[in-house]
Order: C-alpha cells, then sequence, then structure tokens
C-alpha cells in the first residue's frame, strides 16, 4: 500500500534541493538564512516521524528564529520575459497541460485509484488519498513539463526557489496554523468559546447563535488563516452545543454552510499566505497585499449571505 510517506520524502527532497541552490546563490546576501530556513523545512519532511514531538517542536522554533532574523531573495536562472512571450506563441493553450494535469490526476486518485486493491490490500492509503493523489500529479506534471518544454529537470528547482523566495516564510503558514489549530482543540479552546458563548448569546435566540457561528468562523479563520483549523474549534465550542443540541439544526447543514462562513475570513487575511499571497507573487504585484484588498467587499457580502442561508437551512 502507497502511504504518505513518499509524498513526504518528495517535498522533503526538494525543499532540501532549494536550500543547497540557495547556500550556493552568492546574489542573495542572506543565502545562509535562506538555506538554514528551507533546509530546517526540509528535514521536517524527511525526519520528523523520528524527531518526536520535543525534537519538531525546537526544529519549528529554530525555524522562527531564521524568520525573524530575515530572509533575503535571490535570482536563480530563469528564462527572459521575451523567452517566455516565445514559448507562449510557440506552444499556445498546450502550454497550461502540465498545471491542468494536477487537479485531474488528483481528482482521478481520488476517485479511481482508491478503489484499486492489491491482494486484498488498497493500492493507496484510504485515509491519506489526496495528499499522496496531489504528489503523484505533481510528479505528473513535472514529466509532462520536461517532455514539452524540453526544459532541464532542475529548472523546477529553481522556479519553485524563486517563488519560495518571494514568499518567504509565510510559505509555510497554512502547515503551522493547522498544527496550531489541532493544540488548541486538544486544549479545549473550544469549550472556552462555548462557556463565553452561552453567557454572551441570549438564551432563545437561533439567529444570535447563527450570527456567532458564523461570524466565529470567519473571524477565527482571519486569524488562523485556515478554516480547517478553526471549524473543530468554533463547532465543538458553538455550532453543536447551540444551533445542533439546544436548537435542534442539522448538523450537516451547519457544517457545510459554517466552512463556507471560515473561507469567507480566507478572503481577508495574509494568514491564508497560499491563496493571498502566492497570487500576488505570481502576478509580480507591487502591493503584495493587493489581492485581498480586492476580496474584502466580496467576503463580507458572502459572509452576511452565508447568514442568512444558514438561518434558513439549518432549521427547516
Amino acid at each position: 500500500m502507497i502511504g504518505i510517506g513518499p509524498v513526504y520524502v518528495l517535498a522533503g527532497l526538494m525543499f532540501g534541493a532549494m536550500a543547497l541552490m540557495s547556500a550556493r546563490d552568492r546574489s542573495n546576501p542572506r543565502r545562509w538564512r535562506n538555506a538554514g530556513f528551507w533546509g530546517l523545512y526540509a528535514v521536517s519532511f524527511l525526519f520528523g516521524d523520528f524527531l518526536g514531538d520535543l525534537g519538531n517542536g525546537i526544529l519549528v522554533l529554530v525555524m522562527v528564529a531564521v524568520a525573524a532574523a530575515g530572509l533575503g531573495i535571490g535570482r536563480p536562472q530563469t528564462t527572459t520575459p521575451d523567452e517566455r512571450r516565445l514559448s507562449a506563441r510557440k506552444f499556445g493553450n498546450a502550454i497550461f497541460a502540465p498545471a491542468l494535469a494536477i487537479p485531474l490526476v488528483t481528482i482521478f486518485a481520488a476517485l479511481v485509484l482508491r478503489q484499486i486493491f492489491i491482494a486484498g490490500r488498497p493500492l493507496i492509503d484510504p485515509a491519506q488519498t489526496t495528499l499522496i493523489g496531489l504528489g503523484l500529479a505533481c510528479v505528473t506534471a513535472l514529466v509532462m513539463g520536461r517532455v514539452l518544454l524540453k526544459q532541464r529537470i532542475i529548472a523546477a528547482v529553481d522556479e519553485g526557489r524563486r517563488l519560495m523566495d518571494l514568499l518567504g516564510w509565510a510559505a509555510v503558514l497554512p502547515q503551522m496554523l493547522s498544527a496550531l489549530g489541532a493544540v488548541f482543540t486538544i486544549a479545549g479552546v473550544g469549550t472556552a468559546i462555548g462557556q463565553v458563548a452561552s453567557q454572551a448569546i441570549p438564551g432563545g435566540s437561533r439567529a444570535a447563535a447563527v450570527i456567532a457561528y458564523a461570524l466565529g468562523m470567519a473571524l477565527f479563520t482571519a486569524v488562523m488563516g485556515n478554516a480547517f483549523a478553526a471549524f473543530p474549534v468554533l463547532t465543538i465550542g458553538i455550532g453543536l452545543p447551540l444551533i445542533v443540541m439546544k436548537f435542534h439544526g442539522d448538523p450537516v447543514a451547519m457544517s457545510a454552510i459554517g466552512m463556507l462562513s471560515g473561507f469567507c475570513g480566507t478572503l481577508t487575511t495574509p494568514m491564508a499566505a497560499n491563496f493571498n499571497l502566492v497570487p500576488a507573487a505570481l502576478l509580480g504585484l507591487k502591493n503584495r497585499y493587493g489581492v485581498i484588498a480586492v476580496q474584502i467587499p466580496t467576503a463580507i457580502l458572502l459572509l452576511m449571505v452565508n447568514m442568512v442561508l444558514m438561518y434558513a437551512v439549518v432549521f427547516r
């Protein structure tokens, strides 16, 4: 059975290569900091299971210290704007094939590969289907890019390092914040929020409970940068005890619309680096928060719609 291990190894090797190339990049005055940061990140993927909780915690603290000292931006070898325009004209829409392969292969793994059994055992770990499919999709896209564009494999590392240098420490926020959400859940933050909400929300007001849950999901997601981290905390604290148990609401509808409410918070925060800072870096925007500024009005309007929708659907 293929587990999540090979995906972690693949990611670790990728970040390890970035660290080595950062160390060799004399154009970056902070090259050793970059090399140390991405090298430590590679260690977390490659050897995290062997380090244990304490070792991984120390590793994260060292990464924070390196990031606080400041990372730099290197100048990896890449094609010129003219070369990219020429390549775009040459290949036309086919140039998007490697990028489109990523979601398609991931979906194929989730729908088809998970159904394949060999000697009574699943081909891929059912609990990690999406991540394993994503890893397979990235390898597929890399091979397609090599065949189509005739670029060196090392070009993928160069371009990846260029993007990581632009994003800096914010690139690792989703992983760190997801872990923090799990810590909050274990620590009982959701229960504490529920106690405060029970005292603050009027006893018989369904609308107040819905507003508290939806707004809380959005705000907590904005702080955490990840709706999946906010969901267990707010659901344990407000959703289940008030909307479901007290007012007998539908937990499925509440959960679905609650996640949508959390995603409204995602639109408003730089903590969601993969959604809001990556596009700005890819587009070369002068204002790295320009994407967020455009999304805030939509987020507010959508959150209001979610509140009305939740109230109308959950208590049917």
